[in-house]
């Protein structure tokens, strides 16, 4: 997927590529201050980067959970973020019409894991011509996968790639299945979302917890099978983040996690 985004910064490094950034879009100082930090560690270790922030969530456990602190006033701080740093960006969309209105600001467009079967959407995102990342659902095998690539292929857009973030595991928890990365990787490029993968959902307080502790470790087993890309939400004080906290990385844990990662690259070429 990356070699269709002109504004990526070392394609040719053969390194895996990362997206990271907040799980939504929170104010604009602090998506700029995300994005300069890791442009910094990007940049040491030759690590094509994407940054990453919800201009809306759409998919939450409470009817009074965060949503969004305005549609278009996210989206025009993530062109503000790609125009600023000269780097893309990729948001998540829930709707036909989201496709249209995020390709005026975003590079990639993402679907979640949830609606990733709903045929329209995947179409409509494909019909902007910009590259688009397919969530794999928490219920489907990666065998399924190919047909979800199919759709956006068969809608004359090659610019795809399959997002892995777990399988359900009981009621409340998650699980990797390594294996399915290299059924994937033969139908797209595939990212390992390591935190969305550490989520435990389901539970009865109606907020989703997670297992941070777990980011190094299905990080570097995602590398070591082949993961072309890694994403990761990061926030400086997860604590106290409106969206995900429990399961993000803590901003300045970073450059620790990415400089072992790409040890491991290194070693597997």
């Amino acid at each position: 997927m990356i070699q269709y985004l002109d504004n990526i910064q070392h394609k040719d490094s053969k390194n895996f590529f990362l997206i990271a950034g907040p799980c939504i879009i929170e104010g604009e100082d602090m998506a700029l201050r995300i994005a300069e930090k890791v442009i910094n560690i990007t940049d040491k270790y030759n690590i094509p980067y994407i940054f990453k922030g919800s201009f809306k969530k759409a998919n939450r456990s409470r009817v009074d959970s965060f949503t969004t602190i305005g549609e278009e006033k996210s989206l025009e701080i993530l062109k503000k973020v790609g125009e600023t740093f000269n780097i893309p960006t990729t948001t998540d969309i829930h709707e036909n019409e989201h496709a249209a209105l995020a390709a005026q600001y975003v590079d990639v467009l993402q679907i979640p894991a949830f609606l990733v079967r709903q045929t329209d959407l995947l179409v409509a995102a494909a019909k902007t011509g910009k590259c688009v990342s397919l969530k794999k659902g928490q219920f489907l095998s990666p065998e399924s996968m190919k047909f979800a690539v199919q759709k956006i292929t068969d809608s004359d857009n090659q610019k795809v790639a399959i997002i892995e973030r777990g399988n359900s595991f009981g009621y409340t928890d998650l699980i990797v299945d390594y294996r399915g990365i290299p059924t994937m990787r033969e139908y797209a490029p595939v990212i390992l979302d390591v935190t969305h993968s550490l989520q435990q959902p389901n539970q009865s307080s109606g907020v989703t917890g997670g297992r941070p502790d777990l980011i190094e470790t299905v990080a570097k087993a995602g590398i070591a099978v082949g993961a072309d890309g890694i994403f990761i939400e990061t926030h400086p004080t997860p604590e106290t983040a409106l969206s995900d906290g429990a399961n993000m990385l803590r901003l300045d844990l970073l450059e620790d996690l990415l400089q072992k990662l790409t040890r491991i690259r290194e070693s597997i070429l």
